[in-house]
């Protein structure tokens, strides 16, 4: 079965820390492009942070540049997020994502794969 188990969520306060991770199963993550995504009440999903699958280009959003970082860890495979110094305009739903799209032969047949994990909680108040 395929999965991605989010967690590490929960209620900060302004300036606090958390580490999201995501686990991975049913499928091997070291071969995917890997992200995550955000959504506050009210509003759109929106991407906060995404790698490749060689983790050698990543993507950041301006709101959260220098505060947090992607990584995982292909022996667990698992995905993380460190969030630092948060704010409370990082309150949301934070979702995990894996995607491959990439030639597998010479004839240019496709994976074409997408999975998402169900989403962890994180509220930045005092």
């Amino acid at each position: 079965q395929v999965q991605l188990v989010e967690s590490g969520g929960g209620l900060v306060q302004p300036g606090g820390s958390l580490r999201l991770s995501c686990a991975a199963s049913g499928f091997t993550l070291r071969y995917y492009a890997i992200g995550w995504f955000r959504q506050a009440p009210g509003k759109g999903r929106e991407g906060v942070s995404c790698s490749g699958s060689s983790d050698s280009i990543t993507y950041y959003a301006d709101s959260v540049k220098g505060r947090f970082t992607i990584s995982r860890d292909n022996a667990k495979n698992t995905v993380y997020l460190q969030m630092n110094t948060l704010k409370p305009g990082d309150t949301a739903v934070y979702y995990c994502n894996a995607k491959i799209s990439r030639v597998v032969n010479v004839e240019g047949a496709r994976i074409e794969r997408e999975y998402w994990g169900q989403g962890t909680q994180v509220t930045v108040s005092s």
